[in-house]
């Protein structure tokens, strides 16, 4: 829910500032709470052995970020938001499903495929419903592959960030680590965008709230959830974003939603609610990092 208010912020934020330059600066605010949280922990000590024993693995899961923000916004480029999002967040629970039952064993329930399949199919409805026809441009070849490509970035970070956490390393340090490395790439790709939107007191609490709250704050409650479930429920669940964003675009900027959106949003609860009740606890044993 709270990456879900990202959208709204940016509403209200300045109208100059880039959405990859924003981008930039929000998992660079991120990853400066992510380290905060690490560096006051009691396992702070035991950082560089735990880095050192999963470098690889989160060098891979830093692939993943480094993949899915810049494929999100080449995907929207080319189709429109409204049918980029849909197909990125649609298709990362079953790519997190496929990745973590060939590289983890674990396989999905039977309720997990129906829940996840009723809460994507709700959100698309509500995505195309809000966007009132905005793009229909899902044709294009270059956009469903970019689209794709941001979700399985998303779900490589996470499966590899689950399975870092599962040989024993904090939950804190396993998102950390590869999101620093992915953080340093998207740097790079919004090395040339105008920030001059930060100097101005609108900016600054957009970027604050972005980067604490809906990056940082975000990803510490969502590597808790991540521990204890499996990496294919805790990305069905974060599909309560785009609920959260259309129901703040409601209450916080006024705007109206057609009757198809509302009617997306019972179907995307509906689905929540059969993985929510569902889902039970990630039983691998753990291993000593």
């Amino acid at each position: 829910m709270l990456f879900g208010t990202a959208g709204t912020a940016l509403e209200l934020g300045p109208d100059d500032a880039t959405t990859l330059g924003v981008g930039a600066v929000r998992i660079g605010l991120g990853v400066i709470v992510l380290w905060l949280a690490i560096a006051s922990s009691p396992r702070r000590a035991s950082v560089p052995s735990a880095i050192h024993s999963n470098w690889a693995l989160m060098a891979l899961g830093g692939v993943g970020v480094a993949t899915y923000t810049p494929a999100f916004f080449a995907a929207i480029d080319r189709m429109g938001v409204a049918m980029g999002t849909v197909v990125a967040i649609g298709s990362g629970p079953f790519f997190a499903g496929a990745l973590e039952s060939a590289w983890r064993g674990v396989r999905p329930s039977g309720t997990w495929w129906i829940g996840t399949v009723i809460t994507v199919s709700g959100g698309a409805l509500l995505i195309v419903a809000q966007s009132g026809g905005e793009s229909a441009e899902l044709i294009r070849v270059d956009g469903v592959f970019f689209a794709l490509l941001s979700g399985a970035g998303y779900a490589l970070y996470s499966v590899t960030s689950k399975t870092t956490m599962a040989r024993g390393v904090d939950s804190t340090l396993a998102l950390a680590g590869p999101f620093t490395a992915g953080a340093v790439v998207v740097a790079v790709l919004a090395a040339g965008e105008p920030y001059g939107w930060l100097t101005t007191e609108s900016g600054v609490l957009m970027a604050l709230h972005l980067g604490v709250v809906a990056t940082g704050i975000a990803y510490l409650v969502f590597g808790y959830g991540l521990h204890r479930l499996t990496t294919a429920t805790a990305v069905t669940l974060v599909l309560a974003e785009p609920l959260t964003a259309a129901l703040l675009a409601v209450v916080v900027l006024d705007e109206s939603l057609a009757a198809l959106a509302w009617v997306g949003i019972v179907i995307l609860l509906a689905g929540l609610v059969v993985v929510g009740r569902n889902a039970s606890p990630d039983d691998t044993p753990t291993q000593s990092a």
